[in-house]
């Protein structure tokens, strides 16, 4: 079992810590040392997963542009080296690509150094192998080798070899637009197209100059695409408004055909018309829903659950497709996606409204610039029939009014706290008057309310990660998220655990 010193890195599927000093109250805990513990037990377990000696195993490491993150490569790679391991050291890639190294290098596992969106005194360990990132438990046992100092026998033979994958990565990401897109001037399909990006700073960058360009695009007003591991502009984020109104603003400004972001390690991204309106959270559900349902009619797409009723419409309704609502968490929604596939069910994506989308014929990761793509993709074909990429998401019933609200949990044991609440909620929503409980929903309790209550629906969870209770709260009339909100608060407060 994890004792408190290992236990705080776990962070669902990656380990997380602070790594540099520059937060007050946040002491540096991603010390060398415990880095170097983690590397050797990453290792075991790779090891042990792929049924390889550890001298014998192939490995690649790569991280964003976080100020720690050469130190803790420096941490990472002598210790596969002394273990005799083959080591393709990718310096500076997004998160997607390392997974590639798997497929295109060969690699039994891959270490990508990175904390997403995190602020830039937070670093971590995300791994791969060639099945996809790993699962809760498996970092809990890497942890567990960390904890004891477990550690693979030193020997001679280990290697590393600089390789800038990254380039084959975008030239993958080349080479598949040309093809999907087939225009007359194979070379440039997106001639005549002006496309931003914001990176934010982190490494999502090269899809300006190694993609666009490349292809014919214009990208002009295109903004922080240099690496700065400090983010002095923006949190690189598509969730975070600041981010998402920067792009917004450079389409608009520059008179873009279509806008994107990025976050720090490029898994997740969002996207802006050529009005300057979002295509993010909802409306990018519906978005990689039409593009995942096409040849695949009737197929089921996975989502988190906060999603919008206006989505689970527009999936069934008017794209004739299945909606399973699932819970928060990338992985839980990828794992959901290929259970059902294994089941005979044909479900071509999973996709999260944080941005992170992941489709089959992508190996079910969540790769942002994929996905951005794709849009691309689309964008360019529907102009050869005079459309915009806006209309295939113009019958998306969208709300009103939006609100998250994140009460703290006061409560040691704070998982137990937020489930004994969600427990009493449900028993309350159950027996009260005009409380509609959501017969699809698999996470926390949603309900539904008409449009004398609120016109509107509520859903209480408690989070992946933290000590926190996130209430999401949506209404298709102005006012209803307040009426909504007291009825759900006057409950809360009967309660004990929360700070309301």
């Amino acid at each position: 079992m994890l004792n408190k010193e290992y236990g705080v890195f776990k962070s669902g599927t990656d380990i997380r810590g602070v790594a540099s000093e520059g937060v007050a109250g946040y002491e540096v805990n991603m010390t060398n040392e415990r880095v170097e513990r983690m590397a050797n037990g990453f290792l075991l377990w790779l090891s042990n997963k792929v049924n390889k000696p550890v001298n014998e195993l192939k490995v690649s490491v790569g991280r964003d542009s976080r100020i720690s993150g050469e130190r803790i490569a420096n941490c990472v790679i002598p210790q596969m080296v002394n273990a005799g391991v083959q080591v393709i050291y990718t310096n500076l890639s997004s998160t997607p690509s390392m997974f590639m190294t798997t497929v295109d290098l060969g690699c039994d596992g891959a270490v990508q150094i990175t904390a997403s969106h995190h602020p830039f005194n937070r670093n971590g360990l995300k791994f791969f192998t060639r099945g996809g990132g790993l699962d809760g438990c498996d970092i809990e046992a890497i942890l567990l080798h960390a904890q004891n100092n477990d550690k693979p026998e030193q020997v001679q033979g280990g290697t590393v070899t600089e390789v800038n994958y990254m380039k084959q990565y975008a030239d993958n990401l080349c080479e598949f637009i040309r093809k999907e897109v087939n225009a007359d001037d194979y070379m440039f399909p997106l001639k005549g197209f002006h496309i931003v990006v914001d990176a934010g700073n982190g490494v999502g960058g090269f899809y300006t100059t190694d993609v666009l360009e490349k292809l014919g695009a214009v990208t002009t007003g295109s903004k922080y695409l240099d690496p700065d591991g400090m983010f002095p502009n923006h949190i690189p984020n598509p969730e975070d408004p600041v981010a998402m109104k920067s792009i917004c603003d450079a389409v608009i400004e520059n008179n873009a055909d279509l806008g994107v972001i990025f976050d720090t390690d490029v898994d997740r991204g969002g996207a802006v018309d050529r009005h300057g309106r979002e295509i993010n959270r909802n409306r990018l559900v519906a978005l990689a829903s039409v593009i995942a349902l096409e040849g695949n009619d009737g197929g089921t797409i996975v989502t988190d659950s906060i999603t919008s009723p206006g989505v689970k419409s527009f999936i069934e309704d008017t794209l004739g497709g299945k909606h399973y609502r699932y819970r928060r968490g990338y992985k839980n929604i990828i794992n959901k996606a290929i259970e059902l596939n294994e089941q005979g069910i044909n479900c071509p994506i999973a996709a999260e409204t944080s941005g992170h989308c992941a489709l089959r014929d992508n190996y079910f990761l969540d790769d942002g610039a994929y996905l951005c793509t794709r849009f691309i993709i689309k964008a360019a074909q529907l102009r050869k029939e005079g459309k915009e990429i806006d209309d295939l998401v113009a019958e998306l019933q969208e709300p009103v009014e939006t609100i998250e609200i994140r009460y703290e949990i006061l409560e040691p044991d704070f998982k137990a706290c937020g489930l004994r609440v969600i427990d009493e909620l449900t028993a309350y929503a159950e027996k009260t008057e005009g409380w509609i409980v959501a017969d699809d929903n698999r996470e926390g309790i949603r309900v539904s309310f008409g449009k004398e209550d609120g016109d509107g629906w509520f859903l209480l969870r408690l989070s992946v990660h933290d000590p926190i209770m996130p209430l999401n709260i949506e209404s298709d009339s102005e006012g209803g998220v307040a009426i909504i909100r007291e009825k759900v608060e006057s409950f809360l407060k009967t309660t004990t655990g929360l700070k309301i």
